[in-house]
């Protein structure tokens, strides 16, 4: 299957691939006798040790997304107030009015302000980073960073999602090769 998007064809395998970062995906082992036969491993414990790796790496890319969806959801709050605060002065900027507020100077201790209209903004960036920008290019500017931020946490929620069904599989046939391993070991012990 193929879809075309302005002159592009990507198949529906990129498509999954581009949606959850590259993370792979778990095959279900249906039918147990028939992976061992064809698996060409030296036997169970081979077979055991090769998932147990892949779901080592699942979880450590579910603890890599878990810190970056802490990250995202520390940051959306702020980009929103900074965001809020811009739209505030650019329309006080726009009725010419001053705005009268209160600034946090330290814990607890809060100072009255009145801020006349301005065309200029300064705005954190991080890394003790402060940059002056245009009021209106701030407002674009913040626009865009919180629906980036939204967009990012969606994608960053979705790939958990799928990350949780993928080592679910995994630890699923881990357990299935086992029981299959245990059952052969009883009908060699029978069989002798």
């Amino acid at each position: 299957m193929a879809t075309e998007k302005a002159g592009e064809t990507t198949s529906s395998q990129e498509i999954i691939e581009k949606k959850h970062r590259g993370i792979p995906e778990a095959t279900f082992l249906e039918h147990v006798d028939a992976f061992m036969k064809t698996d060409g491993s030296d036997g169970a414990e081979s077979v055991l040790r090769r998932l147990d790796e892949q779901h080592q790496k699942y979880k450590f890319m579910e603890l890599n997304l878990m810190a970056k969806k802490q990250k995202l959801q520390g940051q959306i709050p702020d980009l929103k107030s900074t965001y809020e605060m811009v739209k505030l002065l650019k329309e006080k900027k726009e009725q010419s009015r001053i705005l009268s507020t209160q600034f946090l100077l330290s814990d607890q201790v809060y100072v009255n302000a009145s801020i006349p209209p301005t065309d200029k903004v300064c705005l954190w960036l991080g890394a003790n980073v402060m940059l002056e920008y245009n009021i209106d290019e701030a407002d674009k500017m913040l626009s865009r960073n919180l629906e980036s931020a939204k967009k990012t946490l969606e994608t960053v929620e979705n790939d958990l999602g799928f990350l949780k069904d993928q080592y679910v599989t995994t630890e699923v046939n881990m357990a299935r090769v086992y029981n299959w391993d245990v059952k052969r070991r009883q009908a060699l012990k029978a069989a002798s």
